[in-house]
């Protein structure tokens, strides 16, 4: 027992006494209450001596100590994001010791005390460091759920953060592929409004195919073009050593607990990435520790110190030509991609990270998400609407109606005009009829077209006709009659006719 205040006010009291009052040892014990033994130590010095503490017997710990220790000497030799904490030692015992029973406080009390004396708990200390305006920022992936449509997925998160400022950037992506990675260096310098001297990374793949002797890297030379063309240098950390980031990997932990808890919730990846950047926007209101100015206004200082933007960002698409099939369908690497062209025809794709678009003869055709599935189709039901006007009985059973309905996009009342159009057409016109409808959608848009089924549905109209009514309603102009100077109209006034002289023949005639 460690030596406290109490007891070293006794032993004054005691030393007082015996100098000044009572003068006798057992008289000074008498009157404080003590030993003559305690006496006898407050005599010989000032301070208590500090008590062992009495080893005790440790029944519950002792039959499983042998077992926890193994596991804590093997893992010495482990990495260092796979070695044991208290509660998996606690899951194996439980697993492997049934008949052992033990409680998980005992066990992660037990494993403390043998990491201490294993020198495991001893943290290591780090120089801390300054930098210049622009000098330096860090970069890294972390992961994080969202649900997005509804659906629970787990995504890539790149983050960008300057040393200097302490701003960050972040942005979600479903693979972290070299071309997202690029993307996001690019959106990143949009966000700050320039580019750091020098980026720090750790061994990341999209940037490094080899790890050299000490600080050298063989890196990727699509990456090499992309530095060349920003003009930032890159270094990279040492292997298995992510503190040497540590800006970084603290900033990921920081936005992870106060932007994504709850688990956001978006209609899209493009929603999703709409409320990171406000959330970007948000953390610039904050001090920093040991700093005297927000985020956001280190930020504006810094950007006089960052490189100019240039004015065209690196090629991070992929192009290809690939010729569309009898199914109305462009292949891009092992996927299928509806285009509104010819079968036959060769077009133009552009593959980035997030979207594929099809282009024809200058224009963009058709967009789609990119998905990172194999063989995967992805269809978009306009695509077929020309074909599907000549041959409306595929509709009912065509995959890219199908596939309307899983994204949500072909609602409840869609089927209730169509189903009464049949009702009232026929299936072969009713179909034609409804076809005609969707049509409509390119010119005045999904929503718009959604919006006036539903409202004719509502009204009690099945009618086609009512329909196009309520989407061209909003366009139609109704001219009012220009006003007219009624004082140009007083020369026609005559005086209102009496009746009293009609009275007086009608009194004669009598």
């Amino acid at each position: 027992m460690g030596r406290n205040k109490a007891s070293v006010e006794l032993f004054e009291a005691i030393r007082r006494e015996y100098e000044f009052g009572t003068g006798t040892i057992q008289g000074i014990a008498r009157k404080f209450g003590v030993h003559r033994r305690l006496v006898r130590e407050a005599l010989a010095s000032a301070v208590p001596a500090a008590r062992k503490r009495p080893a005790r017997a440790r029944p519950r710990i002792e039959p499983v100590a042998a077992f926890i220790d193994a596991i804590l000497q093997t893992d010495q030799k482990a990495p260092r994001k796979q070695r044991h904490t208290a509660h998996r030692i606690y899951v194996r015992l439980c697993r492997e010791l049934p008949d052992v029973p033990i409680a998980e406080s005992t066990v992660r009390k037990y494993v403390r005390e043998r990491k201490a004396a294993l020198g495991l708990l001893a943290r290591e200390t780090f120089v801390p460091q300054s930098y210049p305006w622009g000098s330096e920022a860090q970069v890294d992936w972390y992961e994080a759920d969202a649900d997005l449509d509804g659906v629970r997925q787990t995504l890539q998160v790149f983050s960008l953060r300057s040393m200097a400022s302490g701003a960050a950037f972040h942005r979600a992506y479903l693979r972290a592929t070299q071309q997202a990675f690029l993307e996001a260096h690019e959106l990143a310098f949009a966000y700050f409004g320039g580019v750091f001297r020098r980026l720090r990374y750790d061994n990341l793949g999209s940037a490094v195919k080899r790890v050299l002797r000490g600080s050298q890297r063989e890196e990727t030379a699509r990456f090499v073009a992309f530095r060349s063309h920003w003009r930032f240098q890159a270094e990279f950390c040492t292997p298995a050593e992510g503190h040497e980031k540590g800006g970084v990997e603290n900033e990921a932990g920081y936005f992870r607990r106060n932007h994504w808890v709850p688990v956001p919730e978006a209609a899209d990846l493009a929603t999703l990435n709409a409320q990171l950047l406000a959330g970007c926007r948000e953390d610039e209101h904050r001090v920093l520790a040991g700093r005297d100015q927000p985020v956001g206004a280190a930020v504006a200082i810094e950007r006089e110190s960052l490189l100019p933007v240039a004015e065209e960002g690196a090629a991070l698409t992929e192009i290809s030509f690939p010729t569309v099939d009898h199914l109305g369908r462009v292949r891009v690497k092992t996927n299928a991609y509806s285009a509104p062209v010819k079968a036959g025809t060769t077009v133009e794709v552009r593959l980035g990270p997030a979207v594929v678009d099809v282009w024809y003869g200058g224009h963009r055709v058709a967009q789609h998400e990119r998905s990172y599935g194999r063989m995967v189709e992805v269809l978009d039901l306009e695509h077929y609407l020309d074909v599907l006007e000549r041959k409306p009985g595929a509709l009912a059973g065509s995959t890219p109606l199908a596939q309307w309905r899983r994204l949500g996009r072909w609602p409840a009342s869609y089927d209730q005009f169509w189903e009464a159009l049949i009702e009232r057409l026929g299936k072969q016109a009713g179909t034609k009829e409804m076809i005609g409808l969707l049509l409509l959608g390119r010119e005045h848009g999904q929503p718009a077209l959604r919006s006036a089924i539903e409202t004719a549905l509502s009204l009690g109209c099945r009618d086609s006709s009512a329909v196009r009514h309520l989407l061209a309603a909003p366009g139609l102009v109704h001219h009012q009659a220009a006003a007219v100077d009624s004082g140009t109209l007083a020369r026609y006034d005559r005086p209102l006719p009496q009746v009293h002289e009609y009275d007086a023949l009608l009194a004669g005639a009598r």
